[in-house]
């Protein structure tokens, strides 16, 4: 089925607020989406595995910095999503390297990174190249990154499948490395151990953006219902939760 893009995100506003994400965590959430799916990049696909994680978000700790210094922090996602906590952690590395030129974030037990993309290409619009680095599978291992130049306005994408194996310490995790002095731009094309790769240009997700503005957003029926479904809930009456709950990041 074809939905306007006014649609979708209204929709997935409804359905993240129902599921206890505060103001700004909905908002947030909702715009990770449907820039993937804007971009050429699944968004709705992504969504479809985060479905899964997303009722449990709200009863989950929330994200711990475990170290810090001037240049570096590792941060603990307790299992969440990524769209309930990357943009945190995204904005953080921003801070570290506007003051000190360079700043690397380690974040840790956190879901369906892919959505890191629409923070890393807000970074990059303020003025600060950032990569983003991640390993999929467990049997099989993909190695994913994302770059974006200072003041571009659209990241690339590399996604490889590698020969390398994966600890167990580090599944779920995900690296983000942002610079004010230097450009930073990676590709897993040429990663050694990789046998089968992935490129995305940022020429190329511009040309699906305007390709997908042209034509609109095309959905799953049972997505689609499945979003309306779970948002259904925030029309219910006002719970203690949502009454203290407003501003809360």
């Amino acid at each position: 089925m074809h939905i306007s893009m006014t649609e979708l995100k209204a929709a997935l506003r409804r359905c993240f607020e129902a599921t206890g994400y505060y103001v700004g965590n909905y908002e947030d959430a909702a715009n990770m989406i449907l820039w993937l799916e804007k971009h050429g990049l699944d968004g709705l696909k992504e969504l479809q595995s985060a479905l899964p994680y997303i009722g449990d978000d709200s009863s989950k700790p929330l994200s711990t910095v475990i170290y810090e210094d001037s240049t570096a922090a590792v941060i603990d996602s307790h299992d969440r999503s990524a769209l309930n906590c990357i943009a945190a952690s995204v904005d953080l590395a921003h801070a570290k390297a506007l003051e000190n030129g360079i700043a690397t974030v380690t974040v840790h037990n956190c879901h369906n990174r892919m959505f890191i993309l629409k923070a890393l290409t807000d970074c990059g619009r303020r003025g600060i190249s950032v990569t983003a680095y991640w390993q999929n599978g467990s049997q099989t291992i993909t190695e994913h990154t994302a770059a974006i130049k200072a003041g571009e306005r659209y990241p690339s994408y590399s996604e490889a499948v590698t020969n390398l194996t994966t600890h167990i310490d580090d599944k779920q995790a995900l690296t983000i490395i942002c610079s004010s002095r230097v450009n930073l731009a990676s590709s897993l094309q040429q990663s050694q151990g990789n046998y089968k790769a992935r490129h995305i240009s940022a020429e190329q997700i511009q040309l699906n953006k305007e390709q997908s503005v042209d034509d609109g957003i095309s959905i799953d029926a049972e997505l689609w219902a499945e979003i309306n479904r779970i948002g259904d809930g925030v029309l219910v009456a006002n719970t203690e939760r949502s009454r203290q709950g407003a501003g809360g990041r």
